[in-house]
């Protein structure tokens, strides 16, 4: 019943890994698959290794809501090819992600990670406290990094969109005409939080991406509206920590949904999800999750009555 496909990917249970959460080794990768994950995503790995921000980096700003500003702190791709090898020996869906300072740094990363055995790419062009943000922001380059890595690899591209745009739809468009396989949406949000005493902000690198609960309406919303202009699929990401926040996203439009903040808690979570999306199903006579995807869209809303 959990059953799906996401440009080729098999995947067991709708749920996969999002980037950036226990994604940086084979252990704790292979962990969220034995909690009932469909596939995992890697954290993003850079040509080179990174440090990444000093602490504090991550913050509970509100119950089940974050902000973090980690800086893509990462061992670097030649290193990480072997956490790689050692995911596709279990013959587990892999998403690496992938970040550079230029297009042509991006497709060596991802073309070691295919190499290695990756089954896709997700392209980081959205990390908002780091220097790839300013692809994301843009149509064109979103457009020409995406068409460039198409013509150079063989595996599913996927794009993380960047929710800090004024028009989201245009830079999903710009993706899907370069290409992509599909898209995630959404990244984190830009955020700050200022300490009233020490009067400065209490992330070490000031701002950074609020993720979490807070954000999981904001999520919704977008996926609601790339499912109108899309032909992809689209990968729900955002505030997921219960069964009815991966129907939301379905019904909205996804195919498939990340998840992250959540894990924070305990893995647990994914097998709980995965038994109540199996409940729902049956409740409402679905056999599969493909059946409810998009089915929020047949709901009209009010118009606004004229006034004579």
């Amino acid at each position: 019943m959990l059953e799906t496909n996401i440009s080729g990917l098999n995947l067991k249970s709708p749920i996969i890994l999002a980037s950036g959460i226990l994604g940086v080794s084979y252990s704790s990768m292979m962990r969220v698959i034995n909690a009932g994950a469909g596939a995992v995503t890697t954290k993003s790995i850079g040509p080179k290794a990174r440090i990444g921000y000093k602490n504090p980096s991550i913050i509970e700003v509100y119950p089940g809501t974050f902000m973090n500003s980690v800086g893509l702190g990462n061992p670097g791709i030649d290193e990480f090819v072997s956490e790689i090898r050692k995911i596709k020996e279990q013959h587990i869906p892999l998403i690496v992600s992938v970040f550079g300072d230029t297009n042509e740094i991006y497709l060596d990363v991802a073309k070691k990670a295919e190499k290695a055995g990756a089954d896709a790419i997700e392209i980081n062009i959205s990390c908002p406290h780091a220097e790839v943000s300013s692809i994301g922001i843009d149509k064109n380059l979103t457009y020409h990094i995406v068409k460039y890595l198409k013509e150079n690899i063989s595996v599913p591209v996927f794009v993380k969109l960047n929710p800090n745009v004024t028009n989201l739809n245009e830079i999903a468009l710009a993706a899907e005409k370069g290409g992509a396989d599909a898209v995630v949406a959404i990244n984190t949000l830009a955020a700050m939080k200022i300490d009233v005493n020490t009067k400065r902000p209490v992330l070490s690198h000031g701002s950074g991406g609020l993720s979490g609960k807070a954000i999981h309406p904001i999520a919704i919303k977008k996926v609601y509206d790339l499912f109108k202009c899309l032909k992809i699929p689209i990968i729900g990401c955002g505030g997921i920590d219960s069964w009815e926040d991966v129907v939301e996203f379905l019904l909205a439009g996804a195919s498939a949904v990340q998840i992250g903040t959540a894990l924070y808690k305990r893995l647990e979570v994914i097998s709980e999800i995965n038994k109540g999306l199996i409940t729902y199903l049956k409740e409402h006579e679905f056999t599969s999750i493909n059946e409810i995807k998009g089915l929020a869209h047949q709901f009209k809303t009010q118009e606004v009555p004229d006034f004579d």
